[in-house]
């Protein structure tokens, strides 16, 4: 099996990535918070020092691109292919309000035709992989079944299914009747990503779907950053392990962005997900969201590992 780290906007830059590669050793690949190219043919500093190679060596990384402009897709990919790149990434499944009202991410999969249009440019534009990471369908999962024949039309390295559709956000299961569907349909090679958070789901997915041979993670990764060791070989991380981690990480945004305010917002963000792996957490996750400077917020992290223990040491 191999496992594929989803970006989250906000978390899992470069920063974060290099920290997980160095004390989780389990993923095979990292996708990039969406790159969204634009009309002035440049990309952010962020955007660029993401994917920089010399900020993820020895990390296996795709950039994932959000656009429904075919030539700003283009333009991007080949500019990336120019830093070494072999594949990147088309999104169409962020959920997001903001992006879906600009017909980006999932909302573009409600434009079916001119989704057609815009693959067949890029592939003909193109020489370089092309993955797609979707969801089922904007408002209905009667939708995927049009979708599937327009991705069949065209050879992608793979197809990176949630089996959710955009007004779904991250509630309601996962359609795994669809997934299922898709797996029979499909001529390019699947990727099964949603709710593989604690072994059980993971366990019970490989049982049912023992043909797929990659899945990808994402809030599940944050919450424990040790999820695909797990899932491998049953191995959790321990207190000594998860804070060395988030030292390294909290180190690199130290190194990198100007002021305890912008870093704190940074690191609390990253807590919204960790603090879920501990058990009676909610006092210590609230001096952390109260920190207002460095030094109170490492006091706060300090006694969060010192006093509490981890979900999985309590029979």
């Amino acid at each position: 099996m191999k496992y594929y780290f989803a970006p989250m906007e906000g978390i899992t830059g470069y920063i974060y990535r290099n920290a997980h590669r160095k004390y989780f050793k389990d993923i095979d690949v990292y996708f990039t918070p969406f790159i969204v190219p634009t009309q002035h043919r440049v990309f952010s500093s962020r955007e660029k020092n993401d994917f920089l190679p010399e900020h993820n060596q020895g990390l296996e990384v795709i950039p994932q691109i959000l656009t429904n402009k075919w030539e700003d897709f283009v333009w991007a990919a080949g500019e990336l292919k120019q830093y070494g790149y072999q594949e990147v990434n088309l999104n169409l499944g962020c959920p997001s309000a903001t992006v879906v009202s600009k017909g980006k991410g999932s909302g573009f999969i409600g434009e079916p035709d001119k989704l057609d249009h815009f693959l067949e440019e890029i592939f003909a534009a193109l020489d370089i992989k092309i993955s797609i990471k979707t969801r089922i369908g904007k408002d209905h999962p009667d939708e995927f079944s049009h979708l599937m024949e327009i991705f069949n039309k065209y050879p992608l390295s793979e197809l990176i299914i949630h089996p959710r559709v955009q007004k779904d956000f991250y509630r309601n299961e996962p359609n795994l009747l669809v997934f299922k569907e898709a797996l029979i349909s499909s001529k390019n090679p699947l990727c099964y990503n949603g709710n593989l958070s604690v072994t059980r789901e993971y366990e019970t997915f490989i049982r049912d779907f023992p043909s797929i041979d990659r899945v990808m993670m994402g809030r599940g990764l944050i919450v424990n950053p040790g999820l695909a060791g797990d899932f491998k070989r049953g191995d959790k991380p321990d207190k000594k392990r998860l804070k060395a981690f988030h030292d390294e990480v909290l180190s690199g945004y130290v190194e990198i962005i100007s002021g305890d305010r912008n870093v704190l917002f940074k690191m609390k963000e990253l807590w919204a997900y960790m603090i879920q792996i501990f058990l009676e957490g909610d006092k210590h996750a609230k001096k952390i969201r109260k920190s207002q400077n460095l030094l109170d917020y490492k006091n706060a992290v300090e006694s969060l590992f010192e006093e509490l223990e981890l979900k999985w040491n309590i029979l």
